[in-house]
Parts: structure tokens; sequence; C-alpha cells
């Protein structure tokens, strides 16, 4: 924690640190707190998601305000999402420890009366989406006039999404005597113009994007059934002599799920998620850095700030939602000198997702096959008679010579160690511990029908599609085939691995919602093509109604 002393954090804040199992702060973190703690500047942060943002504005933030009697609302934080703006309200909640501060979180989808009484009661710090933002600051619910900190999280994926115009909405009902900081992964021109607009004296923080993926991490995927990746998990943990790492879920369901399933095998595991109290938290993790427990079961947000330098394996038994957390997941093992393995299950219909992170880590994932039950029994079988040939070596044995020769004096010294084998060792060495795994085959030469929010309107013709496409992806516009070019939406036919590349690409580009590229989904009938004129709508009906859906997605 020294690191976090030098920045002059408070002992609340640094005791809050340690409970959530923080020992060093992370570059951004590391350059944003001191100009937000000593300076009169506003911020504007470039940093890659995973990097430890919220904490980089949210511990400055925490430092400096104290619970408002007059129920001013302090600081407004926008996050481009719901699921981001709960995430960032859990985090601050959990680094601001004891002290009275309100942390709201507002956004569409959830009860507007819940947040309404929220507000009336004095919310400090209000997290929410800027749709739901400003529905408040309509109904008079939220007021801005008293502000201390204004921030943008993730700002470019507020401009992809279509929100610029009510951030630039909201900005506008803001005091001007406010801090803003504005953290973004990229700063496309028109992120700098909003800046340039409205904030004042501000410093530009650059955090270069971390490859978390080294020589020393060995990347292994298997190919199974969804059904079968608990068998999968307990056979690569057995044939390991030590096995002592970190096991991803997506969600708590699955993390309760899987961890109780390795405590009824016998296996000495825990889960942590976000509904785990502070306290067992700490205790768990007490635990595991002690390895008195060697599997730990986790969500992506719960193994936040856990550093531990001597993970022999990541097991990803959820493929994760985007590659960069594939990236910040296996950067856990193959640390300080030391090897690790990072393993990832896929089962068929995530075949094309597990093409994408290849391409986006730039790294190499090789195929390998789940254990037999026979190599498996094999290996404990030599295991054991390594562990008496051991005990032979050292002399540690004495004690029990009396009753061994009396063992010998009936039975063959053969019988005798077979006798003690099987009733040391009859249940790990039972083949009836291990369920059967069915092999899977994934079709990789398929191909995909993909759905392209661009038409003639646009001017697009095959050509420029499938060059345009070319350009934003790098996929070789030879692989786009059976290009159908409609008004308003074309539909383009790539193989499996192009798809997954195009869809990633393509993924922050946004109409509405909706991604600009998204896979094609056949309507009654089977005819992908139908997408939008099935209902015999004239195509102005249809941009009138998309249109709506669009304004629609993006107030919620």
């Amino acid at each position: 924690m020294i690191k976090f002393e030098e920045l002059g954090l408070s002992k609340e804040t640094l005791s809050a640190l340690k409970k959530k199992g923080f020992e060093e702060p992370t570059p951004i973190q590391e350059k944003t707190i001191p100009i937000l703690m000593n300076e009169d500047k506003d911020v504007i942060g470039q940093a890659q998601t995973g990097t430890g943002k919220t904490a980089a504005f949210g511990i400055p933030i925490i430092e400096d305000l104290e619970h408002s009697k007059s129920r001013d609302v302090q600081a407004l934080i926008l996050a481009p999402t719901r699921e981001l703006a709960v995430q960032v309200a859990e985090e601050i909640n959990s680094l601001k420890g004891s002290r009275n501060l309100f942390v709201l979180p507002v956004y569409g989808g959830a009860s507007i009366d819940h947040q309404i009484r929220g507000l009336k009661r004095g919310a400090d710090i209000v997290v929410g989406t800027p749709g739901r933002v400003i529905d408040h600051i309509n109904r008079g619910t939220l007021k801005l006039n008293s502000l201390k900190y204004m921030i943008l999280d993730e700002a470019d994926e507020m401009l992809n999404m279509g929100f610029i115009e009510d951030v630039e909405k909201i900005l506008a009902e803001t005091n001007q005597n406010k801090k803003m900081l504005l953290f973004s992964a990229t700063m496309p021109k028109k992120i700098l113009n909003l800046a340039k607009r409205f904030m004042k004296n501000y410093e530009i923080v650059t955090v270069e994007e971390e490859n978390l993926t080294t020589d020393l991490t060995d990347q292994i995927y298997f190919e199974v059934r969804n059904s079968d990746k608990f068998e999968s998990l307990c056979r690569i943990i057995d044939v390991e002599k030590e096995f002592y790492g970190l096991v991803f879920c997506r969600t708590k369901v699955n993390v309760e799920n899987v961890a109780n399933k390795l405590i009824d095998r016998g296996y000495s595991a825990e889960a942590l998620h976000g509904d785990i109290s502070q306290y067992q938290r700490e205790r768990i993790l007490r635990k595991f850095k002690s390895q008195n427990i060697n599997i730990l079961v986790a969500t992506d947000v719960a193994a936040r700030g856990i550093d531990i330098n001597n993970l022999t394996h990541v097991i990803n038994y959820s493929l994760p939602q985007n590659p960069e957390s594939y990236v910040h997941r296996i950067g856990r093992t193959g640390r300080a000198g030391q090897e690790g393995t990072a393993i990832t299950f896929v089962t068929p219909e995530e075949y094309r997702k597990l093409a994408f992170i290849k391409r986006y880590a730039q790294t190499e994932i090789r195929k390998e096959k789940i254990p037999e039950i026979k190599d498996i029994i094999s290996i404990k079988k030599q295991r054991i008679q390594d562990e008496l040939k051991d005990i032979v070596a050292k002399n540690d044995y004495e004690e029990y010579m009396d009753l061994a020769k009396e063992m010998i004096k009936e039975n063959s010294p053969e019988e005798a160690i077979a006798a003690l084998i099987k009733l040391s060792f009859s249940d790990e060495l039972s083949e009836e511990g291990y369920n059967e795994i069915k092999e899977v085959n994934i079709d990789k030469s398929g191909k995909t029908r993909l759905f392209v929010a661009l038409g003639r309107e646009k001017g697009y013709n095959p050509k420029k599609l499938a060059e345009y496409i070319e350009k934003e992806t790098k996929v070789d516009q030879k692989k786009i085939r059976d290009i159908k070019i409609m008004d308003n939406f074309s539909f383009v036919t790539v193989p499996f691995e192009e798809a997954e590349i195009i869809l990633g690409t393509f993924q922050k580009q946004k109409r509405g919602r909706k991604s600009l590229v998204e896979k094609a989904k056949p309507r009654s009938g089977g005819n992908n093509e139908n997408r939008g004129s099935r209902s015999n709508r004239s195509n102005k009906n249809y941009k009138k109604d998309n249109a709506r859906r669009s304004y629609k997605n993006k107030r919620n």
C-alpha cells in the first residue's frame, strides 16, 4: 500500500482499498489522483477498459465530499449503459468505506419512483445513463446547479451509441464552477470538441494499453458441450500436481453452482461474486492468498483487485463477453517469472467469438483434447509412487515399521501394499468417479449471413459495400460473397472466422442501440432477406418505425 499512501490518501480510504485487495495503484490512478486532489484542473483521461478508471476518479471524489445537508447532488457520473452505471455505483460504494455518502444509480428499466425517493432523500453521488438522467431533469427531480464534479465515463461509447446530444443537454444544466472529468478509450474528434466546449483548464492523461498476454502464459482451448464443462474442469484440476487458479464464470449463479459442485466433489474451493459481503470477501481472499483453498470461482467484477503472482491456471469456464476481458483474465497468470496456463472452454456456438478473441489479442490459442479417464488414473498412480519414493528417501516412516512387520507376517509384501492402497486411495483411483465426455467437432468451414444497416439510399452497391467492410475490418473483400443490397440495409455472407472479426469491429458503431452489423436472423419461413420488409410495409414506413425504435432505445 506504500504507493497509495504516497498519493496522500486518508486512512479510511487506504483501509477500504486494503479490504478490496488493492496493493498498488494502476498507471491511470497514479497519474490522475494527484491532479484531482492537488490541482484546480479538469482531466481528460485516455485508458482502456479494465485499467482502474473508476477508482481513478472515484477515490479523489470520495476524499473531497461530505454528505450534503442541503440534499444537493454533488457529483454526477454519466455512463453509456445500465450495466456500467450499476458497476460504477457498486465500486464507489465499496471505496467509500464507512463515510456517510449516499450513492444512487439511475437508469432506464428500473423503478423511477424508487429513484425519485432516493433523490428526495439526498443523493450525494448520482451514477446514471443519459436518457434516465434527462428524464429526471425534465421531471424536476434532479437538479445539477450545485455540482462539484461532473464525470463522463466511456465517453466514446456514449458517442457511438448516439448519446452525445443528450450529454450536451445535461452539461448545459450544470453549474460553471465544477470540476469536469472525461474518460475514454479513444479520442475521436467529436469527443475532443465536446471537451473544448465544456471544459476549462484541463490536463490530458494518457495510459498506453497493456499487453497482458505474455510468453509465460500457455494458452489452450477445449471444445466441449456446455453440459460437459464441469466434468472437464475436474479432469484438468486432477491432472495437475499443484493446481492453484482462478475459474471465471459470467454470472453470480454460475459462480455459486460451479463452486458448490467442486466442494461437493471434495475440492478446496470458494465462490466470489458481487453478493458476497465485504467481511466474507476478505476472509475468502485471505484463504486463497495463503493457499488454504486452491480454487477460486469468480465473476470478472468480483476478481478486480486480486493481485496474486503465483497462480498456475486461469480457467475461462465461460467465454468472456469481450476480448478485453479475455486479455485481462489471462494476464493474471504467467507473472513474476513463473509459467502459467490459461484454459478456455468453447462450445460449438462460441467458436466464432473465440476466433475474434484470437485476432484481437494477436495470440495463438491452441486446441487440446480433454484428458481421458485412463490417463488421469495413470497420472494419479504415478503420483502415489513418487510420493512413496520420497518418503522412503527421507526415512520418514520409522514409527510405522512395527505395524508393517506385523502385516507381512500373514501376507506377502505385495498383498499388504495393495490392501493399503485400496484403503487409502480406492476413491481417488476409481474410474467411477468420472463421467464420460462426448467428443465435440466444431465445423470451422461454415459461413455466416450478416445484416448490414447500409443500403442504396446511403450510396452503396455490392462493390462499395465490400470495399467499405474491407477498409474497416481488414477482411479480404474476396471473402465477402453473396451481397444483396436493399434500400436501407444489405446482406453479405462470410466465413465463420471473418464473421466474428466483422461483428467485433462494428460492435461500437451503432444505429440507436443496435450495432451497424449484426448476425442475420431468419424470420418465419427461414428467409433472411425478408428482414424489414416481410410485413408488406413500404420502405418509408419501415424507416419511420426504425427511427421510433432508435429513439425509444436511446431514451432508455
